[in-house]
């Protein structure tokens, strides 16, 4: 597993879905969703790398969406 899955697999309260738009936070791999359809060549030229993971911040208390992208990284570096 990469560490950006680790990463993404760890979250707890940001929710891993390419809902855009959506009032809770969300996690998007947009190399493998948003952006899928461009070949890696074409992805990278647009500036979006492999391990890119777009966040979109929701209303949830600004301490809990900290809590959770931090325990989730540290989580992620231990893998």
């Amino acid at each position: 597993m990469t560490p950006r899955d680790a990463f993404i697999n760890a979250l707890e309260l940001v929710s891993h879905l390419a809902n855009v738009g959506d009032a809770k936070s969300l996690a998007l791999h947009p190399a493998s969703t948003s952006h899928g359809q461009l070949s890696e060549e074409q992805q990278r030229a647009s500036g979006l790398t492999p391990e890119l993971v777009r966040l979109s911040i929701g209303i949830e208390h600004i301490d809990d969406i900290i809590d959770d992208l931090d325990q989730a990284l540290q989580k992620a570096g231990k893998s």
